[in-house]
């Protein structure tokens, strides 16, 4: 069977590479996906390109450039690039000298969530493909939280770090003695849909967990269900509390690989919060939300950054799991991939 750690994601979906607001109008940024430099700008009529990140003269990156209109001109001799990727200027081209390159690749760019996505795979492909539906980003009963984050790790070990809910005992000093029950779950050929009862024990409680799952300051007793699932290439989570219907909370993930061996991944995460019926105390809660979801993420982002260094040194995947739902998981991570490159 092949390694996990080995198979590539796929290319064929839309993936966030950076937050709108850092690719404000007339400026360029820097990112990539699998080893695709990608040059990101946002032209004058407020629309964002994505570039391959290379002049085709030079090679010098796109992403050092600047934005004229709707245009971005390579910092070096000032070759204009459309959003195209077509080359449309060369301020010293002679008449009938060399024919010049036409230009370089342009990917399908759309906006949704405070976040830019790039099509990485076959452009015709980018059409038909949709989007992730969220409808409660836009929801004015809910608040959203944004998160981005580089992870040293494969971005198989996010999605096992997510689903597999028996890690608990990792934050037991911020959510404290959590008991997670798995009431059972769904697979499927590109889906993994699990459902957990947390019920709260002794311990010491981080005052934000409290907050976030909508049991009051001091995180008194009882349970929450929590739904967890991969529809790849995303990740979704959600927390209701037993004694209602709506979620106190949404996650919507998604683990995008950086680098050409996938070793390095960024994690892009909106966290959806319902407000409370007392106006104006999510605010209030905030920052304290902030800090628990962050203190959680670097405890999970330590154990899979160490999982990744493990698979480093041995040169392959040594696992021994024994928690069908992780092996299920696997199978839909490997048979939705894509081979690396050699």
């Amino acid at each position: 069977m092949t390694d996990l750690r080995r198979v590539g994601i796929s290319p064929d979906f839309w993936y966030p590479v950076a937050l709108s607001r850092e690719v404000p109008k007339g400026e360029t940024r820097a990112a990539a996906f699998a080893g695709e430099r990608l040059a990101l700008y946002r032209g004058a009529q407020g629309a964002v390109y994505a570039l391959e990140d290379r002049c085709a003269h030079r090679q010098v990156p796109l992403s050092m450039g600047v934005v004229e209109g709707e245009t971005l001109r390579c910092c070096y001799h000032a070759w204009a690039y459309r959003g195209n990727g077509r080359i449309c200027q060369i301020p010293y081209l002679p008449k009938g000298g060399e024919r010049p390159p036409r230009g370089v690749r342009a990917y399908p760019v759309r906006e949704a969530y405070g976040l830019v996505f790039v099509f990485p795979g076959e452009p015709e492909k980018a059409a038909a493909t949709p989007l992730p539906d969220l409808p409660e980003f836009a929801s004015p009963r809910h608040r959203t939280m944004t998160f981005s984050r580089a992870v040293h790790c494969h971005y198989s070990f996010m999605h096992e770090n997510l689903l597999d809910m028996n890690h608990q005992f990792l934050h037991r000093g911020v959510i404290g003695r959590i008991q997670p029950k798995l009431l059972g779950y769904d697979a499927g050929p590109q889906s993994v849909e699990a459902r957990y009862l947390f019920t709260s024990g002794k311990g010491k409680k981080d005052f934000g967990a409290g907050l976030l799952s909508a049991k009051g300051p001091r995180g008194s007793k009882g349970s929450d269900v929590i739904t967890i699932r991969t529809e790849y290439p995303y990740q979704t989570l959600r927390l209701a509390p037993t004694n209602t219907e709506l979620p106190a909370f949404s996650l919507w993930a998604a683990y995008v690989p950086e680098d050409a061996e996938q070793r390095v991944t960024r994690a892009y995460g909106l966290l959806m919060i319902a407000k409370p019926p007392v106006p104006g105390a999510l605010p209030l809660a905030w920052p304290f939300i902030r800090r628990f979801t962050e203190r959680v993420f670097a405890q999970d982002r330590t154990a899979v950054e160490a999982e990744q260094r493990a698979w480093d040194e041995q040169g392959e995947d040594r696992n021994h799991e024994v928690f069908p739902l992780i092996l299920d998981l696997r199978d839909v991570l490997r048979g939705n991939g894509a081979p690396l490159p050699s």
